[in-house]
């Protein structure tokens, strides 16, 4: 009892407003202006809009907080209906939507080329031992010698 009488003193009055605003604001749902909602769609509006309701969370009474909180995230959520960027999330496609159809065909089994190219002997590296067969040199139909210093 004593709490609800220092809730309405009268130096708590604009708490008490503040709050019943809030709720009609929640119980009504009005669209959010376009000039407003342009505003808080951004990354820095949304962020004064949350950093607002922790401030009146910290420094008035908690159930003002608590609800200063739900219509902050009203606000956001209402702003990004008005302008368009929640249909944009949602239905907007993404790299991962548009491959997601594709990851079916994608797998493949383990095939006969593998098992073989698993099992065959692996290759030589090469050592620096003299070679065992000497190269031939085709013919040359009158070209020059690779290691040739003259005039051409």
């Amino acid at each position: 009892m004593e709490y609800f009488k220092k809730l309405m003193d009268k130096k708590n009055m604009p708490q008490l407003i503040l709050s019943l605003l809030f709720i009609i604001y929640l119980i009504l749902g009005h669209k959010m202006p376009d000039s407003i909602a342009e505003k808080i769609d951004t990354k820095v509006g949304k962020i004064i809009v949350v950093i607002m309701a922790l401030i009146l969370f910290a420094c008035s009474n908690p159930i003002l907080g608590i609800l200063g909180l739900i219509v902050a995230y009203e606000i956001i959520k209402r702003s990004s209906m008005t302008t368009g960027t929640a249909a944009l999330e949602i239905y907007y496609p993404t790299e991962e939507k548009k491959w997601s159809p594709f990851s079916a065909h994608h797998q493949f089994p383990y095939t006969l080329e593998q098992e073989m190219v698993k099992k065959m002997a692996p290759i030589r590296k090469m050592t620096n031992s003299p070679a065992t067969y000497k190269p031939i040199l085709d013919e040359l139909y009158d070209a020059a010698p690779v290691n040739y210093q003259g005039v051409i």
